[in-house]
């Protein structure tokens, strides 16, 4: 199944809804950042996430999701945007930890300790930009409280990676359902008591259903309407004229001292690994913008 998103509405307009299968974009993302199975789990739910929350955007708009603990992951970030384009990076890959039981110990391989940083370019003149402490570094709960405390959306999420026998991402995805207003509390907890007794969402993927039809496990026998299927995929922007504006940036002593220490000077974009060269010569053309 080609990874997708389905974003829904209810007919009453009280709720609305997202799932998605992430299975290769998480795969893709996880082989570029060469994380250990740990890390493939966290980092896989985040960028779940971010595509979650990345099909409530509309047109150029695009968000950013940080988050920040005191685990050996140190931070993990994703960029989503409303058309299923997606990138994310971790700082250490390397989690080292044992399993916690038959889980893998994603909470503290983040730290129990930390922030939720979210960022939206709504095409404003400044950025949206929150940020809450981390509740349980599992990521769906963070992801959620995010959204009831920051957004005043109740909201109930649901995250799912789980790793073959190699190490290999077998399936990934998730879903999202929020409550809008003005809110029926009766259905609010019919549909939170139904999302208690759902399986796994590995589970549910495992089984082969596509996002329709976790959704369908969700509200059970209340009707929904696909407003938006979106392919989701992994795409970084970066470019030779952004890594050199990002290389402007540093001013002009620390790029003399880069070019004194080496020859060519090269770049690597932490998102897709792409490496840039710049010899004496380009150098010294950014020397001569920088300030």
């Amino acid at each position: 199944m080609a990874d997708h998103l389905i974003r829904v509405v209810s007919p009453d307009g009280l709720f609305r809804a997202a799932a998605a299968v992430t299975t290769e974009l998480v795969a893709t993302i996880c082989e570029k950042q060469q994380t250990d199975f740990t890390a493939t789990v966290a980092l896989g739910r985040l960028l779940t996430g971010g595509a979650l929350l990345g099909c409530l955007l509309k047109g150029e708009q695009r968000l950013a999701l940080v988050i920040e603990g005191n685990g050996p992951l140190g931070k993990l970030s994703v960029e989503a945007d409303a058309k299923g384009r997606i990138r994310g990076t971790i700082r250490n890959p390397v989690a080292d930890l044992p399993p916690d039981g038959d889980h893998f110990d994603v909470a503290g391989a983040i730290g129990k300790a930390g922030f939720l940083h979210v960022w939206k370019d709504l095409g404003l003149k400044k950025p949206y930009q929150s940020m809450v402490q981390l509740q349980s570094s599992e990521v769906a709960e963070d992801l959620a409280w995010y959204l009831t405390s920051s957004e005043q959306i109740p909201s109930s999420i649901g995250l799912g990676v789980e790793l073959g026998a190699e190490g290999q991402v077998a399936v990934a995805g998730g879903f999202l359902v929020q409550s809008l207003p003005p809110g029926d509390i009766g259905q609010v907890e019919v549909l939170a008591e139904r999302i208690k007794k759902l399986p796994p969402t590995t589970s549910m993927l495992r089984q082969g259903l596509s996002p329709a039809e976790i959704l369908a496990r969700v509200f059970g026998s209340a009707e929904f309407q696909v407003e938006q299927k979106i392919p989701l995929n992994f795409f970084c922007p970066c470019n030779q004229q952004q890594i050199e504006q990002m290389l402007i940036g540093l001013g002009r002593q620390e790029l003399s001292s880069l070019r004194d220490e080496q020859n060519p000077v090269d770049v690597v974009c932490e998102y897709c690994r792409k490496h840039y060269s710049f010899d004496r010569e380009q150098m010294g053309r950014l020397i001569k913008l920088a300030k």
